[in-house]
């Protein structure tokens, strides 16, 4: 069994509830608190393969703040190894804000802060990797640094994962190492427009499942009045996707575990589980 290596971003999300997200120049006032949960695409990625089972490595930046300090502490509580995990000095742990609706839709807007200072020094970890392992990776970082990730995990045999979102066009070569390239149904389309061409390809639909290199898999749909928050229902699935292959899982059970866990994010606030920071 293999372990799963994930570079990316660690942030504190800044949630609150609306009755509807604003309108451009408008302004709506919220309906609940606001409340401080552990977040980025990275870190929620990482708690997922591990909630999931598998053995994780975290490779990212924090602040040398009180924020840093409290998501360290969380993920060497949920067993993930954080010797990857560099402090920055005078920088900020990333933020997000989040604003959630009724129908339980999120809006975002991103605050890099410390992740921004990710470098290909950070990237000495990888070098551990080996045949069976799994790297992680997302967007939420300098794509350089995700690129050069990329190449590094592909010479040393360990399978690579990208999950490119948020959006940014891949450079050509990563995309055709990456199995698969992770997407939604906006970023598939952005993908197409970048002329790269994915060796391996997975779209989700949300509760409508996913296609993987044209082989449809079912959802786990959930029904409105259980759909809380959306927030991290993608990283769900790709923590419990990259746990599962570095299991040595084919596609069907991979994909219907991630499925699972993406449908277990959705009745929940947050985008991790217990996720008060």
């Amino acid at each position: 069994m293999g372990r799963v290596v994930v570079l990316g971003s660690l942030n504190v999300d800044l949630v609150t509830e609306v009755d509807r997200h604003p309108r451009p120049g408008e302004t709506v006032l919220a309906v609940g608190p606001l409340v401080r949960l552990a977040g980025g695409k990275g870190g929620n990625q990482a708690v997922a393969a591990a909630e999931a089972g598998a053995g994780v490595a975290m490779v990212a930046c924090v602040g040398d703040d009180a924020d840093g300090r409290r998501y360290l502490a969380r993920l060497r509580a949920r067993g993930i190894d954080t010797a990857g995990v560099r402090v920055v000095a005078g920088e900020s742990t990333g933020q997000a804000w989040v604003a959630v609706d009724g129908e339980g839709e999120n809006a975002i807007v991103v605050v890099p802060g410390a992740n921004a200072h990710v470098t290909a020094g950070d990237l000495g970890p990888l070098d551990g990797l080996r045949p069976g392992d799994v790297l992680l990776v997302q967007l939420e970082v300098p794509l350089r640094v995700v690129a050069e990730a990329a190449r590094r995990a592909q010479s040393r045999g360990a399978r690579v994962v990208v999950n490119a979102a948020p959006y940014a066009a891949l450079p050509h070569d990563v995309a055709a190492l990456a199995d698969p390239v992770v997407v939604n149904e906006h970023e598939a389309l952005a993908l197409a427009d970048s002329g790269s061409v994915p060796r391996s390809l997975l779209v989700t639909f949300g509760g409508e499942g996913c296609s993987w290199d044209g082989v449809e898999f079912p959802g786990a749909p959930v029904e409105a009045p259980h759909v809380v928050d959306t927030t991290g229902a993608g990283d769900a699935f790709c923590g419990a996707l990259a746990a599962a292959l570095a299991e040595g899982h084919g596609r069907a059970e991979a994909v219907r575990r991630a499925t699972e866990a993406g449908a277990a994010a959705v009745r929940r606030q947050g985008a991790q589980a217990d996720p008060s920071l």
